[in-house]
């Protein structure tokens, strides 16, 4: 997780700090106590960088669970059944603060009350669509580690669930996977108590889970959980800010997915540890820019800012073959922006009509196999603006 601050030379206060010069910097945490002592307003601690320079570290954030819920609550069903959709995150120069859920693609859990699972635990007894890939350990698998942490939020030690997984996202695509299947799991253990928790207060519930699996990121469970467009304002405390797309005006996302895979760990291990003052300023007003587009519904500002981020995309296009060649393809074919879904392979185009998607999705598919030899397979979906639900429940 990266928290951004901008500071002038005013005395800080609290133990250990020092007063500075002004200084444009990422919060560094490392060496110098969690994240929530830094953001303490009695302990304004600023990481000195050089003028032109920004200093990126990720943040080590406490993961400990405090039930939210005044009473363990008693389970009111016997099974649930949740759908959470994918996700595209970043959406260009919003690294790691803003993501959106789209229509008909997404993971399913079944969560269900079991006598035969220990108290205050969770069992994973079925995963189907991944290939066999995925863990059965619950400590190690994204809907586990999200069910655990819903019911260690709920309060719940007195009862004993187990999970079942069902894929219908790709592994490593860029679309949300792992983020898609946490937010299943924490909607049906939610729902087996009763909904005592808000989609809001389960993001910390995917926030465990993503830590685990893909890095402390929001931009993906938040908008699969709650639906639409969010903005991750702060991580510590966890603020989120959905953003209202007009219901009056369509957004059709145009995704391409080749056959090819890019862990997001792996994506993310190319970032650099700084970047320079004008990428830093390009990015913030493409990033201003994107918000302004999504609350005027302005779908053209939309693609454009979509397609000007200048400090991630440059770096992770090389890794997945063709894609500088799918987007220029796309905007060829009538796009108004385009660039990598999450951290790829997945292309993302934007348009406002779904005929005009099928066509760019062509175009974009023929120049991966052209530009980077993958086949792909491409699809045009709607914003999705409720995000996961419960799809089936059971009282016996």
């Amino acid at each position: 997780m990266l928290g951004f601050s901008i500071a002038t030379a005013l005395p800080v206060k609290g133990p250990g700090c020092l007063s500075f010069k002004t200084v444009i910097s990422y919060d560094v945490v490392q060496n110098h106590g969690s994240l929530a002592q830094l953001l303490n307003p009695t302990c304004n601690f600023l990481s000195i960088v050089q003028s032109r320079v920004l200093r990126c570290e990720e943040a080590s954030v406490s993961r400990s669970v405090t039930p939210l819920t005044k009473r363990e609550p008693e389970p009111v069903l016997k099974m649930a059944k949740a759908f959470a959709p994918a996700t595209i995150a970043n959406l260009g120069p919003g690294f790691d603060f803003l993501g959106c859920a789209v229509e008909g693609l997404g993971d399913v859990v079944c969560a269900e009350i079991s006598e035969s699972v220990p108290p205050g635990e969770i069992l994973i007894q079925k995963v189907t669509g991944d290939g066999g890939r995925l863990s059965y350990n619950q400590k190690k698998n994204c809907a586990g580690i999200a069910g655990k942490a819903t019911m260690e939020l709920l309060g719940v030690t007195s009862f004993g669930l187990s999970l079942s997984l069902f894929k219908g996202l790709p592994l490593g695509s860029g679309l949300g996977s792992s983020a898609a299947s946490a937010a299943a799991a924490a909607v049906a253990v939610n729902a087996l108590f009763g909904n005592a928790l808000t989609k809001a207060q389960l993001v910390q519930a995917g926030l465990i889970s993503e830590a685990v699996v893909s890095g402390y990121h929001a931009d993906n469970v938040a908008p699969s959980l709650m639906g639409g467009f969010v903005l991750i304002r702060s991580y510590s405390p966890l603020h989120l800010i959905p953003l209202n797309f007009p219901l009056n005006k369509d957004l059709f996302f145009v995704l391409v997915t080749p056959v090819f895979e890019a862990p997001t760990k792996k994506m993310r291990a190319v970032l650099p540890n700084t970047i320079d003052m004008r990428q830093h300023v390009s990015n913030c007003s493409q990033g201003a820019a994107l918000v302004t587009a999504i609350l005027e519904g302005d779908i053209a500002l939309f693609g454009n800012a979509m397609s000007s981020d200048s400090i991630v995309e440059p770096l992770r296009s090389p890794f997945i073959p063709g894609m500088a060649a799918v987007k220029l393809a796309a905007i060829q074919a009538g796009a108004h922006g385009c660039t990598i879904s999450g951290a790829g392979p997945t292309a993302v185009a934007v348009t406002d009509g779904i005929e005009q998607g099928k066509a760019i999705g062509a175009s974009m598919k023929a120049a991966f196999l052209e530009g980077g030899n993958l086949l792909s397979s491409a699809s045009v979906y709607k914003l999705d603006r409720r995000g996961a639900k419960v799809v089936e429940t059971s009282q016996n």
